[in-house]
């Protein structure tokens, strides 16, 4: 049976050695590299589940790695990083990373996040059934499978997060989901910090479906409840 493998990039090899201390405890395979030139030669050379990056790395920064992993790849994204304003973490998610942690950090916590994010990204992996099925709605389809999005005949690139929240609204035409709902669908976890998780990720997704130009938005705003989809 093939082990389930993690890469771990981060400059500082103590925080790096101290990650794969407790991961390799769950039996996990680790992959540690130490800028962002070697995190990205390694996911494009072999089979990576989950990635942890650093944000502030020599060569490439983890901004720059999360934007090229995402190009091609799906797998799950935690940031790790001494940066710890809102605008830090929010940056980070709208860049792609599906998680965001703040050093220090407790590392029996990472290693709760690491095994959510890889049970969550099992499920997405699995064969599709009749849940999982295209959608088409006002010139707007979505393929599960494949994970694209084509919006009047053009493709619309989103982040895995995006394409899940949209997903998750688009099946659901009419039906309002709160903050909290939609963190709870997507990220498959309690809800926990702020919502500004939900909102930052709502107004990306507005803007790259065109809705800032838009008269007819496909995502609605219920003022103090939630968001709803209106195909």
């Amino acid at each position: 049976m093939k082990r389930t493998t993690i890469l771990i990039a981060d400059d500082e090899k103590e925080i790096a050695d101290l990650i794969a201390l407790h991961l390799e405890k769950e039996g996990y395979q680790l992959i540690q590299v130490y800028d962002g030139k070697e995190a990205l030669h390694a996911i494009q050379s072999q089979a990576i589940d989950l990635a942890i990056l650093d944000i502030m790395m020599p060569k490439m920064d983890g901004y720059e790695v999360t934007r090229q992993i995402r190009e091609q790849y799906h797998m799950p994204i935690i940031f790790l990083s001494a940066k710890s304003s809102d605008l830090d973490k929010i940056t980070g998610l709208v860049m792609g990373a599906d998680d965001y942690m703040t050093k220090p950090f407790n590392p029996m916590e990472l290693v709760a996040r690491v095994n959510a994010q890889l049970r969550r990204s099992t499920r997405l992996n699995q064969p599709a059934s009749g849940l999982k099925s295209v959608l088409e709605s006002a010139g707007l389809t979505m393929d599960p499978d494949q994970r694209t999005v084509i919006l009047y005949g053009k493709q619309v690139e989103l982040t895995p997060k995006e394409f899940d929240i949209l997903y998750l609204l688009a099946s659901h035409p009419k039906k309002v989901f709160s903050a909290e709902h939609i963190f709870q669908g997507v990220w498959g976890e309690a809800y926990y910090e702020s919502g500004n998780t939900v909102m930052v990720h709502i107004r990306t997704l507005r803007k790259k479906l065109g809705e800032d130009t838009n008269k007819n938005k496909l995502i609605k705003t219920v003022w103090g409840v939630g968001y709803s989809f209106h195909g």
